[in-house]
């Protein structure tokens, strides 16, 4: 991110003088001040990208000032200068929060060299704002014949600067192909910046994408840089390009041609190498012939097409995932099941999932949880029918599957005299207990499968409510 204003904070007429020159020459806007009050006057009119601060001042000492540059809300970096450098100044310097140091007499490729670290540490420290904590595994789980051309298009493409388009219905990994096409680029070690096109209003999607100068709406308290300027040398994910409002296609569609932009109420011209990266869930064709799409900034951005299939055209991935899936939910919850049960790989199997590999992950996460340890997963902790059939070791159901969200959603509406939507989870558990029991005619074994838990637990807890005088079994058969 390129550096614009630089703060000199210098009473030495010629040491003033100079830096003003070498930074005037680079084309930054410099602002002087001989005195540390009238750099504290500078700092509370505007923000500063770079202060240059001399240590031994008229009225005081540049540490202090150092020290107060720290708490700004938008604060610069700062590089201590002086005549009388020692190792213990320098630390002391950087320990306050100092960027650098820089002993008089010092050459203008001195200036170069902090002002290109400079930038590229501020670049990095605002690109680390955006970066998630949820690092999704980019493994391209699946062995289908769809995920290998998948696989081979992405080992083409992933090299090269071309624009892509991946498109594909919701939850198929959209975003993990992007990401893999990052992670296999020339751009690996340069900034990842992701923009959501569709959850920013329109009257902000402007400024996110290109920045703004201070004043130039209101709340613009100060200058902010833009997505793409975050991701100069790098690569931008557009998430869902289709839901960019028609006022900025033309804009974008610029940027994509020349490379270049100014930001929202500026006038300066910001150059800047990006790869671009795109989604979409639409059909972006017929998006076009409704006149919600731009046609020229649709073939801009589909350089490179790539499409993800849903999870029903690629069955032969679907317990490759559920066994990836599960193995990470149990790191993740401390716990360890031992499996799936043979009825369960087959729900999975016969299920359409129309919420593909995400849905498929959640189900998994939620099913670790409600699956008591070393016991396989069954149908009904994923909330899956169980299909007709049998198999050794799991009784299997013909009537319609146990709801766990259906227990829950009549014990909130069946709430009285306390806080609406709140009930006891013990409460809560008597309810699917005595729901499940129903629904399998008192048979303690199935009701135990359809809760997921083991019928030693089952017992106990029947046992616990008849000794508090509540008999929720509606029979006593365990086979």
């Amino acid at each position: 991110m390129p550096f614009e204003k630089v703060l000199i904070v210098e009473d030495e007429p010629v040491v003033r003088n100079l830096l003003q020159e070498i930074f005037t020459r680079r084309k930054f806007a410099v602002t002087l001040a001989e005195t540390l009050a009238q750099a504290e006057q500078a700092t509370a009119k505007e923000s500063f990208d770079l202060v240059m601060l001399d240590i031994r001042l008229p009225d005081g000492d540049g540490h202090n000032f150092l020290e107060r540059l720290a708490t700004l809300p938008e604060h610069p970096l700062v590089v201590m200068v002086t005549g009388y450098g020692t190792i213990e100044s320098a630390v002391a310097c950087m320990r306050a929060g100092a960027f650098d140091y820089l002993v008089k007499p010092f050459r203008p490729s001195q200036i170069d060299i902090l002002i290109k670290r400079g930038q590229s540490f501020r670049q990095l420290e605002q690109v680390n704002q955006l970066l998630s904590d949820d690092q999704e595994d980019a493994l391209l789980v699946g062995r289908s014949p769809v995920m290998s051309r998948l696989r081979q298009m992405i080992e083409r493409v992933a090299p090269t600067d071309a624009t892509v388009l991946i498109t594909g219905e919701n939850g198929t990994g959209k975003e993990m192909v992007a990401r893999e096409l990052y992670r296999r680029s020339p751009r690996r070690q340069q900034p990842f910046i992701k923009v959501n096109c569709a959850a920013i209003s329109e009257n902000l999607i402007e400024s996110e994408f290109f920045g703004h100068e201070k004043g130039a709406f209101t709340g613009a308290t100060d200058r902010r840089a833009g997505r793409f300027e975050l991701a100069n040398q790098g690569t931008l994910l557009l998430d869902e390009v289709s839901e960019i409002p028609g006022s900025l296609q033309a804009k974008l569609l610029r940027v994509l041609q020349e490379r270049e932009f100014e930001r929202v109420g500026g006038s300066r011209t910001i150059k800047v190498n990006v790869r671009i990266i795109a989604t979409s869930n639409r059909d972006m064709l017929a998006y076009i012939d409704k006149g919600s799409f731009r046609q020229d900034l649709y073939y801009r951005l589909n350089v490179f097409p790539v499409h993800v299939p849903p999870l029903r055209e690629r069955p032969e991935d679907i317990m490759m995932l559920a066994q990836h899936f599960l193995a990470r939910s149990s790191r993740r919850f401390g716990t360890k099941v031992a499996g799936f049960s043979n009825t369960a790989e087959a729900a999975m199997l016969a299920y359409r999932w129309p919420g593909n590999v995400r849905e498929l992950q959640n189900t998994i996460e939620r099913a670790v949880i409600l699956t008591e340890p070393s016991r396989p997963v069954s149908a009904a902790a994923l909330g899956l029918p169980s299909p007709a059939g049998g198999d050794s070791g799991e009784s299997l159901m013909t009537a319609e599957p146990f709801e766990f969200e259906q227990v829950v959603q009549e014990a909130v509406a069946n709430a009285d005299g306390r806080t609406a939507g709140v009930r006891p989870i013990a409460e809560m558990e008597k309810q699917a207990i005595k729901a499940a029991l129903q629904q399998t005619g008192g048979n303690r074994t199935k009701a135990a499968e359809l809760l997921g838990i083991s019928i030693r637990t089952l017992r106990n807890k029947l046992q616990e409510y008849r000794a508090d005088g509540d008999l929720v079994e509606t029979g006593t058969a365990e086979g």
